[in-house]
């Protein structure tokens, strides 16, 4: 017995020390390019530094500017909480449009197939092709409109405070709207037909069967689809920086582009780590409680 133990005692360290060896790059190169960074980051927040001059501790000063004075930091967390509050919107859309593909509407494919197509584009791209079609001159959206008589003279949809952050919104919205689909699509044909079957054989009306059937089965789809959304409005650097570089003045700035500018264009390296640190928090906070949602809903739906 004591030579059987042995011998699987040395088996399973071989085992181990084989998955540590494997394990051991990726772990590496995790904390050198997301650990190590985010620390260093974290610190720096609490500094005064620049590439020209040593470092200086100087606590929360950065935290009370960003909350006493700086205004663009005011206006460009609300327009990032509004492109996250757009996310439900483009995935009840998606969710529409999945129901509609997975029915037995002909030619369901190509419809799904010219929806998935904007979002494998560079954002980039996305930013020239909406930025020309919103062009005052020449767009084929002011063109569209005058030719159908809704407008008199060209909108400026970019040079509007009005117009500018829901046009960009809607251009992130139909890069999007195609992942969404692709995922919701997946989580409805996963879910058992028998329990469709059963239900109208009980008698349940098609908006009972949605309610009590479809939304349940597709609370984790849902929820993957609201942590993108979330990830996507504090990311979308490159669809404004192309689209209206956070203009015009900052209607459309976000936090993203405000730590950009904030380091590369005003050199203040030790506020933009303070905003990012801002940005990280407020990312986790978001991610919490959609997570904390999702579970309550499931708690809901398996008392009833």
């Amino acid at each position: 017995m004591t030579a059987g133990k042995g011998w699987w005692g040395q088996r399973r360290n071989r085992q181990l020390t084989l998955i540590a060896c494997f394990l051991l790059p990726s772990l590496a190169i995790f904390f050198l390019y997301r650990i190590l960074p985010l620390g260093w980051n974290v610190i720096l927040s609490f500094e005064s530094w620049s590439p020209l001059k040593p470092a200086a501790w100087v606590g929360f000063e950065h935290y009370v500017e960003m909350w006493s004075y700086d205004d663009v930091f005011w206006v460009s967390l609300w327009n990032t909480l509004i492109f996250i509050a757009a996310s439900p919107l483009v995935i009840a859309a998606a969710l529409g449009v999945a129901l509609l593909v997975n029915s037995d509407l002909r030619g369901a494919s190509v419809y799904r197939t010219i929806v998935f197509l904007s979002y494998p584009l560079m954002t980039v791209a996305v930013g020239i092709i909406w930025r020309w079609m919103y062009d005052e001159r020449g767009g084929i959206i002011n063109y569209a409109l005058r030719a159908s008589g809704l407008v008199d003279g060209p909108v400026g949809f970019l040079q509007s405070f009005d117009w500018a952050l829901p046009s960009v919104i809607f251009a992130g919205v139909w890069q999007t709207i195609g992942f969404y689909m692709i995922i919701l699509l997946t989580g409805l044909q996963s879910i058992p037909q028998n329990l469709y079957e059963a239900a109208r054989i009980d008698g349940a009306p098609a908006y009972a069967r949605f309610f009590r059937i479809t939304l349940p089965m597709l609370r984790p789809s849902i929820f993957l689809c609201v942590v993108v959304g979330i990830l996507n409005s504090f990311t979308s650097f490159d669809l404004v920086y192309i689209m209206t570089n956070g203009g015009p003045g900052h209607a459309t700035e976000l936090l993203i582009t405000h730590i950009y500018k904030s380091a590369f264009e005003q050199t203040k390296f030790d506020y933009a780590a303070a905003l990012t640190v801002v940005q990280f928090g407020l990312l986790l906070l978001l991610t919490y409680a959609a997570n904390k949602a999702a579970g309550g809903n499931a708690g809901a739906v398996e008392q009833d």
